[in-house]
């Protein structure tokens, strides 16, 4: 153990005895600047003096000399060169880390979108393929790019975060660690043009950077960790308890997808925050009725319905597509039958008409399941 409280690089890498996968470490922070990178390359030096063959796979400095000054010696993979509408982008050339299979491989901007004829669409996935072939990644990330974070991070700042990774990622980590600066020392540092230049930091301090956001996202992400921290902890107590065995989780967390659109992304990411804060094994569950089978629903609205399927699984979701003519019938089957313990679902958007002939399929469920929690999510609800 390091002075400071951090654990020796080692420690992570678990060296002495190497699984055939790799290992994953993420470093999280509030926001830009904290200084993710230059943690990486101190530990990326740390390894190589202590024997470890790491190389910078991808490494971004953001024209910031001092962390550019850091890199020092460390081994760069060139990057691969992708011309796209007629500019020229630089990308993580995967192959040559692959050919190159060094022991450990820093790569940074964890949420970035890959150019357009990349073998993976985003970056993330090219970790995951590095992973799988026994290579460790060193990673890192801001807090506001965890996919079922994106509704709470749109209220806190107001920024719709286009580049998000999904939650299961997460959940393979090895270590997370936070990255944590005072908000006061963040603002001085852009004011003193170390994350952006002069005139974007101006902008900056007036929106995104706001005291009032960066407190935020800072207590957003220490609770984040905190959590994540508790959740590796008993489960690894739980295992130890189990003589080495994973046990089975008490929680299960169903959450009912419609082919409404409307109903889709902001329910699948209050469900995945529900079964994160339980630690609980979740389904997002679609029944097909005869009045909306796939041949009588609008293309718009199959494409969505397939789209939050994808979204479900990212989030760590086991989806599952059941038929029946009673949608209420369906859900309570495969509950008891999977051992659901809270079951979530949208505000009913059907006609009146409808709703009279076949009934509210939200107070049904809490009819007819009074074993079980249900939770009716509403709009405002939904963008917790």
């Amino acid at each position: 153990m390091k002075d400071d409280g951090r654990p020796e690089p080692e420690t992570f890498l678990g060296l002495e005895s190497q699984p055939r996968k790799g290992r994953l470490k993420i470093y999280i922070g509030a926001a830009a600047g904290v200084g993710k990178t230059w943690r990486m390359l101190e530990e990326a030096h740390e390894l190589r003096a202590k024997g470890v063959d790491v190389v910078l796979a991808f490494i971004e400095t953001h024209g910031r000399a001092e962390t550019a000054e850091k890199i020092g010696d460390l081994e760069i993979i060139p990057r691969r060169r992708v011309e796209y509408r007629g500019v020229v982008v630089e990308e993580m050339d995967l192959d040559a880390v692959l050919a190159r299979k060094p022991e450990v491989a820093v790569v940074d901007e964890l949420p970035h979108t890959n150019a357009p004829g990349s073998r993976h669409e985003k970056r993330y996935q090219d970790v995951e393929e590095l992973i799988s072939h026994g290579i460790s990644v060193i990673t890192a990330m801001n807090i506001q790019h965890i996919e079922s974070l994106s509704p709470l991070i749109k209220r806190i700042t107001g920024v719709e975060v286009r580049e998000t990774v999904p939650d299961s990622f997460l959940a393979r980590a090895d270590e997370i660690v936070n990255v944590d600066v005072s908000v006061e020392e963040l603002r001085e540092r852009l004011r003193e043009g170390k994350i952006y230049p002069a005139p974007q930091a101006e902008q900056a301090l007036r929106n995104f950077f706001k005291p009032a956001n960066l407190q935020a996202l800072r207590e957003l992400c220490l609770r984040e960790i905190a959590r994540g921290l508790s959740r590796q902890r008993e489960e690894r107590e739980a295992v130890k308890r189990e003589g080495g065995r994973r046990p089975q989780t008490s929680e299960r967390v169903m959450v009912g997808l419609s082919s409404n659109p409307a109903d889709g992304g902001l329910l699948l990411r209050k469900a995945a925050r529900i079964a994160g804060q339980l630690n609980a094994d979740w389904y997002a569950v679609h029944v097909e009725t005869p009045q909306e089978s796939i041949r009588k629903i609008s293309t718009r609205d199959f494409v969505a319905l397939l789209d939050n399927i994808n979204l479900a699984s990212d989030l760590g979701a086991e989806t599952v597509w059941l038929k029946s003519d009673d949608v209420v019938k369906a859900m309570l089957d495969f509950a008891r039958e999977k051992g659901i313990t809270k079951i979530i679902v949208g505000r009913s958007r059907q006609p009146w008409w409808r709703r009279l002939w076949r009934g509210n399929i939200p107070l049904r469920l809490v009819a007819q399941a009074p074993d079980l929690d249900v939770e009716i999510v509403g709009e405002e609800a939904k963008s917790e």
